[in-house]
């Protein structure tokens, strides 16, 4: 069928002579009218928009630009001047980021917000970064995101700055690999292995202290050793006689070694303590009260000398202590299940006491001390205690101290609310000015805000961390960054071997 097409026109219209002004200007409406609508008429049919659009989703200005003086074309635009601080300026101008730590320091990776290069060195922060009160470090992270990479990785880049690594607790080996790339030492301790450590030997004499003050400090030393191996194993405090009993036995002990020329024994100790007689006799006290009341240090001293540990720490060390290696570890992956850590935390103890002298000489340089699974003895109040220690003389001893877990909650595992574990693992995370979260699973975000005082925002990017990124909360400042790894670093921090085999 042909299509009809129909036109429209409109010709002036003839008005009478002798017409009013009114009719006049109602026949030139009119007719003004007629044409507009032939004009219209003569254009083509508009088409259709597309169904489905959302009308409110239309551009607000046409494609060639804002339409005016703000358009901004021709370099016309012009602002009024506006004054602010730079605090105001860093919410409200939207491409500044965090300037970093600075330039000084190990590097670790990339500044995702800044894109820039991302430096830390703790002693090199101390005193020139507000609120940076000391060196210690939490890290904190689920299984899988490489926490255990950044902490390798920091202490190998450790090593180039001069600084020696000390990891009193390897539970899983991993660390003797990496001393042993470094030139360092490694003393792998449990059932079977020919590795020894005398937790009583005497360390060596600092420079500048004197033999009689330097006897005492030894003298203290080993009854605060002592004290924290039997309270692990006893698994409460001692009483006040069972102190006396201790200082006893180690007063006999060290009298008879050094007669004889060697250093004393956890076994010499053991054996005075099961000696009520020779107790009584030593603090001249005919009542007997004080052999009774070392019955049970006799029997938690055994463990160490009969029982599942027999043979590691109550013999002569196989290796002498050298300050000066650039990194020592000690290698306990052959002791303590998933169920029972209590020979895993007694080899940590004495492993800690052996390391000491070279905590505590002045002269040894700036050292990092990595407690990698720390989780695994936050139950255990002894050792918490000597972790305490060490975290509040680490300014004077040049310490920066690195505790390692998986999850933030772990801290609460120390024991109930306003119990004295629970006061000193919450006092660990208050003396660490750094803190390095990677990702923590959707039960754990609550837990993590509330102890690290997170923001929304920090909650949020917490949750969403992929592997190697983390959250470092540095003296109030926070940055998201992603850790960086060398060929040979990702070569010798592989923890997925076997995965891949």
């Amino acid at each position: 069928m042909p299509t009809r097409t129909t036109r429209a026109s409109a010709s002036p219209l003839f008005v009478p002579r002798k017409t009013d002004r009114r009719t006049a200007r109602a026949a030139r409406d009119q007719f003004a009218a007629a044409r507009d609508k032939a004009r219209h008429a003569a254009r083509p049919e508009a088409r259709r928009a597309a169904t489905g659009i959302d009308p409110e989703l239309r551009a607000t200005y046409p494609a060639v630009g804002r339409p005016g003086p703000g358009s901004a074309r021709g370099g016309r635009l012009k602002l009024p001047a506006h004054r602010m601080t730079t605090a105001t300026a860093c919410g409200a101008y939207p491409f500044l980021a965090e300037g970093g730590l600075g330039a000084q320091g190990i590097y670790v990776g990339r500044d995702v917000h800044a894109e820039a290069a991302f430096t830390y060195d703790p002693f090199a922060l101390y005193g020139r970064l507000d609120g940076f009160t000391n060196p210690n470090i939490l890290l904190a992270g689920i299984i899988g995101m490489g926490k255990s990479a950044l902490a390798k990785s920091l202490a190998v880049r450790a090593v180039a700055f001069g600084y020696r690594i000390y990891v009193p607790c390897d539970p899983k080996g991993e660390w003797t690999v990496v001393a042993q790339a470094l030139g360092g030492q490694t003393i792998a301790l449990g059932p079977g292995l020919p590795g020894r450590l005398n937790p009583l030997d005497a360390p060596t004499r600092p420079h500048g202290v004197s033999e009689d003050d330097w006897a005492g400090e030894v003298r203290k030393r080993r009854l605060l050793l002592l004290g924290s191996l039997a309270k692990t194993v006893l698994r409460r405090d001692l009483h006040p006689m069972e102190h006396t009993a201790l200082d006893v036995a180690r007063d006999q002990a060290v009298a008879h070694a050094e007669t004889a020329g060697t250093p004393p024994l956890l076994g010499d100790i053991a054996y005075v303590l099961g000696s009520p007689a020779r107790l009584d006799a030593a603090l001249a006290d005919p009542s007997g009260r004080l052999g009774q009341a070392a019955e049970d240090l006799a029997h938690a001293l055994r463990r160490l000398v009969h029982g599942d540990l027999a043979g590691m720490f109550d013999a002569p060390s196989t290796v002498a202590f050298d300050p000066a290696a650039p990194m020592l570890s000690i290698g306990l992956s052959r002791l303590g299940g998933a169920d029972d850590d209590t020979a895993l935390v007694l080899a940590m103890t004495c492993a800690s006491a052996w390391m000491e002298s070279a905590l505590s000489d002045p002269t040894g340089g700036r050292r990092w001390v990595i407690y990698d699974e720390a989780w695994r003895v936050m139950r255990h109040l002894a050792l918490l205690e000597r972790m305490q220690s060490q975290w509040k003389l680490s300014r004077g001893l040049g310490i920066a101290n690195i505790m390692v877990i998986h999850r933030l909650s772990d801290l609460l595992t120390a024991g109930d609310a306003g119990s004295r574990g629970r006061a000193l693992a919450e006092g660990l995370l208050t003396d660490c000015s750094t803190r390095i979260i990677y990702r923590q699973e959707a039960d754990q975000l609550g837990s993590a805000a509330a102890l690290l005082g997170l923001t929304g925002v920090e909650t949020q990017a917490v949750s969403a961390l992929t592997k190697g990124r983390g959250l470092w909360k540095v003296a109030g400042r926070s940055f998201i960054t992603q850790h960086l790894l060398h060929p040979l670093e990702r070569e010798l921090f592989d923890t997925d071997a076997r995965m891949h085999t």
